[in-house]
């Protein structure tokens, strides 16, 4: 029996074409089509985490700038593309009155903030909360409703 880099090499693929596997369900080598492998893949992952995502720009042009964050209990990507390196700014987060648990906001930015608040705006804690952003910086926070407040998840 030939090992797995003795076999010959194919260059295209097809729906039929199979692959070996090791199903741990069963114990031992299993074979699979690559239209399965594709129907696993595909619910294994969620190719639209991102679309329920509602962005919201802004381009603040000096230091000591306050972006509100859209008051709605909607899933917010901010992207920040300020002027130039800026030495403090401040995101206020959705009015606590309009959030909803497990609410979300992604933020990017494009330039420095040396110094950063996130203004809770009514929530009880900002925890993990970024206190600078580099170039290219990100983060994500969400809102738990039994603590309101919101959290840094990535």
């Amino acid at each position: 029996m030939p090992t797995i880099n003795q076999l010959s090499t194919a260059d295209t693929l097809s729906a039929g074409d199979l692959l070996a596997i090791f199903s741990t369900n069963n114990g031992d080598a299993r074979k699979a089509s690559l239209t399965a492998l594709l129907a696993y893949i595909q619910s294994a992952i969620d190719l639209n985490s991102f679309a329920d995502y509602t962005p919201q720009y802004s381009a603040p042009s000096s230091s000591g700038f306050s972006v509100q964050v859209t008051n709605s209990d909607a899933n917010t990507w901010l992207i920040l593309t300020p002027t130039g390196t800026f030495a403090a700014g401040t995101i206020v987060l959705p009015a606590i009155a309009n959030v909803v648990a497990g609410q979300e906001l992604l933020v990017n930015c494009t330039q420095q903030i040396n110094t950063l608040t996130i203004s809770a705006n009514g929530a009880t804690a900002v925890t993990g909360a970024p206190t600078s952003l580099s170039a290219n910086g990100f983060f994500r926070l969400r809102f738990d409703s039994s603590t309101n407040s919101w959290y840094r998840v990535g």
